[in-house]
Parts: C-alpha cells; structure tokens; sequence
C-alpha cells in the first residue's frame, strides 16, 4: 500500500463542506469519487481540517491509502480531469507510511475576510463579510490579542462538535486593515478587514464564532474585557454571532 498526499485548493461556495454528508456535494465525495474512478478503489481520504458548508481552502492537505502504481504527478493530473473547475489538486506526493494529514498536523491558519465598504466589487462577494457600518478598529486588535494563548474555547465552539477537550492553543491572531484586495493580477478599491488565526487545532465553527464575537466588539456591543469573561463561563451564548462562512479560508497547513 502506497500513502499518498494532497495538498488542495477549493472554493467551497457550491458544496456542504468538506466531510460526507447524507446529502449534498461535498468535496471529500468528489475527490473520493474521481479517485475510484481511476484506481477502481474504494478509497477514503483524510484531510487535515473539516471545512464547513461555504468555506473556501488555499492550503488543504489530504492523504489516501491505494495499491495503484500511478505516480503521484500522474494521480494528481488524472485526478483534476475527473473534478470540477471550483476543486483542483494542487500537487501530489508519496508519503511515508505512517502519514496523517490531521495527526500529523503541528498548526493550521485561517484568514476571514471583512469589508466594511458601502459598495463592494461583485467579484469579491463570494469570498467576503459585507459589513458595511464603521467598526472600532483599534478595541478589535485589542480583542484579537486576548484570543491568544491556551484557553477552554466552550464559549466559541458550534453546536454538534466532537472534539474530546474545548482547549486549544491560538499562536497568532491578528487583525489588519487594507485600502485593496489583489485578485487576479488586478487591485480592487474598498475597505477591508484580514483576520488570521493559527492554532494547533480548532472547534467547530470556532474562528467564525471569535471573528463574529471580535466584531461585537468594533459595533460598541461588547467590550475587550468580556473576551476573558467568556473563557471563564464558557457559555456560547454570551459570545458574537457566527460570522457568514464566505469570507473563511484555510489558509495553510503546518507540518
């Protein structure tokens, strides 16, 4: 048997996430699917991180188990034929035995992405938070720093996780502003917002619910000391609303 490895891009607007679901697309059922199409496999793919319905990736990395003797370039450009336009296999490798994609993983980041503009560019509206209201930039920054380090994350975590402990470690959360975006060669005008998070793991919907909780924070709704507050009671209930999957991305993987 032969470990091999992904690393995949995907704009996840079209599909129900990353994990099979009872219905609807998802991006491990066609990447399964194209897969034994080629080796005639069943085969399971394991990514490192499970994207939820409307998040996008730039860095996901995937491993699967087969007996197929194609190379890896071969796999990857067999692969990409047999997958939609919106899912590509940026490259394929053969790894050691004992790879996991998720165990294996020392950290992963994500970016979400805000505008604040009153009118944004249609190209951009299925990758970004329209939020088009003036936000206090600064206690926002202020609240992103209270976000870092190891805490119990209750107060953050989605309905209908399964993860075994709600304490994680947040290395970098960082907040930046911008007058542009770069997108395809071209800059596009307006006023944004660049969360980034890295973090040895991460709960269900847990940088969308601290992105929504730090944005409560710029409306004047909440205060940076409430962030503490919410590690203490750990009641999902008293944090921000979970911000709209669109403007999430899996940014990279760590290893």
């Amino acid at each position: 048997m032969r470990n091999i490895r992904l690393l995949i891009q995907y704009d996840g607007t079209a599909y129900n996430g990353w994990q099979i679901q009872n219905d609807g697309d998802t991006i491990q059922g066609i990447i399964e699917s194209g897969l034994e199409k080629i080796t005639g496999e069943d085969i399971h793919v394991i990514a490192a991180g499970r994207t939820d319905a409307g998040v996008h990736a730039l860095g996901q990395c995937a491993c699967f188990m087969t007996v197929s003797g194609l190379a890896p370039d071969v796999l990857r450009e067999a692969l990409n034929a047999h997958l939609p336009a919106d899912i590509r296999i940026m490259s394929a490798e053969e790894a050691e035995a004992g790879f996991h994609a998720r165990f294996a993983a020392l950290s992963k980041s994500y970016v979400y992405l805000i505008s604040t503009s009153r009118i944004v560019s249609p190209f951009l509206q299925r990758y970004i938070w329209r939020l088009p209201q003036k936000l206090d930039v600064n206690a926002m920054a202020e609240a992103m720093n209270l976000l870092k380090g190891t805490h119990d994350f209750s107060a953050f975590r989605g309905s209908g996780c399964g993860a075994k402990t709600p304490v994680r470690t947040i290395r970098e959360a960082s907040l930046e502003e911008h007058d542009s975006l770069e997108f395809m060669t071209l800059r596009i005008s307006g006023e944004f917002l660049k969360f980034r998070f890295e973090g040895d793991a991460f709960l269900r919907h847990m940088v969308r619910n601290m992105v929504g909780t730090v944005v409560e924070v710029g409306r004047g709704r909440m205060v940076q000391g409430d962030i503490n507050k919410l590690f203490e009671q750990g009641d999902r209930r008293c944090a921000g609303p979970t911000a709209p999957a669109q403007g999430l991305f899996l940014e990279k993987i760590n290893y």
